[in-house]
């Protein structure tokens, strides 16, 4: 049974792994089963196949045919272009086909992780139009180049089965911001299309005033790249580029074997200095995920004869939330355990052959005299990602179901107990057990003087590939990254006040850990993921995991 969202609700599908020792990340990725992802229909459904849309019935490609014209031979999504074909059979139907691809993520999702594993992408075609030679064998179509992956497209004239005539038509890239003016804390949209979806061709680097702020990508979004970028330094003129990139800025790219994937930019003009505003989290747009498998879920520990169901009535929620957990059809009776599934350990122990442990939390005991129960628990302060609650009895799970753990800023607190800021607060310098509890995290402030230290407190970081970091960039300049996994769940970022008087502005995002050798042939890991709520494998697999920004005042 699963609940509106599709997330499972039933007692019988999955349960927490039962083994007190996890099997190591590098080991798991030995011996794992690597799944090219769907996008969720939320994402693929607003990118649709160019054209008619219809996927083009198999066709033979003889090595003699004629050559189709098809001008411009380069141009960008909405110009308008012309294949035309002459001296074929005249007064024949044909198909004019264009190839693409789907691009996707591969991940490997196990009962105790989840692995990135790299890239995929599949070729196939699509139908133009069907038409018709006129008298002399000749025919014209005229259209739009559509909105798809860049690079080298070919389109071939069918008919009977059988290309009869090709040509080829290159989608080049083209670049836009909006807005072009605004003051520092201002959203700006980056539009970048024609990305490809070959490995050299799918990436590209954002930079502000040479900065480099992180990736886009379009794997999902046939090659159209939209993130956004928060205004930012001092009053005028500042440049947006793109470039090609798998990670970093290719710099050369017309000298490349790829040249068309040459990079954009355009100003953005800063008005004026507003002050620090309040920090904001915004987490990506509710999407269906597509695989069914959870973290921290399996059959082992489970009741085979339970009939048991149960429901939670919030499904995620930060740290210290609430939820209610409510369970019908209990054979069994008496006291009760209300379990939660996570995990302790962190990636170093590997080294050892044990990265990780089963480490559940109880929630609480209820008494179940008429095969129900309700009760309300308390989310723990613990790791974020996916986790189970369980209903046990003599330690064999009854009823389950699972939960999702936003991330969510740490509230600093002054010496009365109360909010004095969200997340960042000036930096403890002491090494005593109470200020390391708190990652060093000082006073709460927002304001400081130039290269004073300060922090930022984030919870709810899980532990998988897809949630176990967070990219940092500092006036849109990235910077590193902060993992929650040892910490359960508890990021402390360290940072330095620089870059003169005035507001100044630090962004959070989605980052796929891809720590080598263990994982080959995972690029576009280890750095901000500005497409994090359209291009972002862990979208499939449920996760939600937002964007941050903060900003701080250095004085005068």
């Amino acid at each position: 049974m699963k609940s509106k969202s599709g997330r499972i609700l039933v007692a019988g599908v999955a349960a927490v792994l039962g083994l007190s020792v996890i099997v190591p990340t590098a080991q798991a990725a030995e011996t794992s089963n690597p799944v090219n992802l769907t996008a969720p229909k939320e994402i693929s459904s607003a990118y649709a196949l160019p054209f008619t849309g219809l996927k083009s019935a198999t066709f033979t490609t003889p090595i003699n045919m004629l050559n189709l014209s098809v001008t411009p031979e380069s141009g960008v999504t909405g110009d308008p272009f012309k294949i035309s074909g002459t001296t074929l059979p005249p007064n024949t139907p044909l198909t004019l086909v264009w190839s693409t691809n789907d691009a996707t993520w591969v991940t490997d999702v196990q009962p105790n992780t989840v692995n990135y594993m790299g890239v995929s992408r599949t070729k196939y075609f699509v139908d133009i139009t069907t038409t018709k030679t006129d008298s002399s064998g000749n025919f014209v179509y005229e259209g739009k180049i559509p909105a798809d992956f860049g690079a080298l497209h070919d389109v071939y004239a069918v008919m009977n089965g059988v290309a009869v005539g090709h040509g080829a038509a290159q989608i080049a890239r083209s670049f836009k911001i909006s807005p072009k003016k605004g003051p520092i804390g201002t959203l700006i949209t980056v539009e970048y299309t024609g990305l490809g979806s070959d490995i050299y061709g799918a990436g590209s680097a954002l930079l502000y005033d040479n900065k480099y702020a992180g990736q886009m990508l379009a794997r999902w979004t046939r090659g159209t790249a939209r993130a956004t970028i928060t205004a930012t330094g001092a009053v005028g003129k500042h440049w947006i580029q793109a470039h090609a990139a798998i990670n970093y800025s290719y710099l050369n790219i017309i000298q490349s074997p790829n040249p068309f994937g040459y990079p954009g930019a355009e100003a953005f003009t800063v008005t004026k200095d507003p002050g620090v505003q309040k920090p904001i989290i915004v987490f990506p747009p509710t999407a269906t995920p597509t695989v069914e498998q959870r973290t921290t879920l399996s059959n082992a520990g489970l009741n085979p004869a339970t009939l048991a169901k149960m429901s939670l009535s919030n499904e995620s929620g930060p740290i210290l939330s609430k939820t209610t957990v409510k369970v019908t059809g209990l054979s069994t009776k008496g006291t009760h355990n209300i379990v939660w599934s996570t995990v302790t350990g962190n990636r170093f122990n590997c080294a050892t052959g044990t990265c990780w442990v089963y480490n559940p939390i109880p929630l609480g005991n209820v008494d179940v005299s008429d095969g129900t129960l309700s009760s309300e628990v308390t989310i723990p302060d613990h790791l974020g990602g996916w986790h189970v609650i369980q209903v046990k009895q003599d330690n064999v799970i009854q009823a389950q179901a699972v939960f999702y753990v936003k991330q969510s800023i740490m509230p600093q607190l002054d010496k009365n107990g109360k909010v004095a800021s969200m997340g960042i607060a000036s930096f403890d310098g002491r090494r005593t057990p109470e200020v390391l509890a708190k990652g060093q995290a000082g006073v709460p402030k927002t304001s400081f003087k130039e290269g004073e230290e300060f922090t930022i407190s984030v919870k709810g970081v899980g532990w998988t590939q897809m949630d176990n970091t967070l990219a940092l960039t500092y006036d849109n300049a990235y910077i590193g990254y902060g993992c929650g996994f040892n910490s359960n769940g508890y990021v402390v970022f360290r940072l330095r006040a620089t870059g003169g008087p005035g507001t100044h502005v630090i962004n959070l995002r989605p980052l796929m850990y891809t720590p080598q050798p263990s994982f080959a042939n995972t690029p576009f890991g280890l750095v901000p993921m500005l497409t994090w709520d359209k291009d972002f494998p862990g979208l499939a697999l449920g996760y939600q995991i937002p964007m941050m920004t903060f900003m701080i005042n250095i004085e005068k």
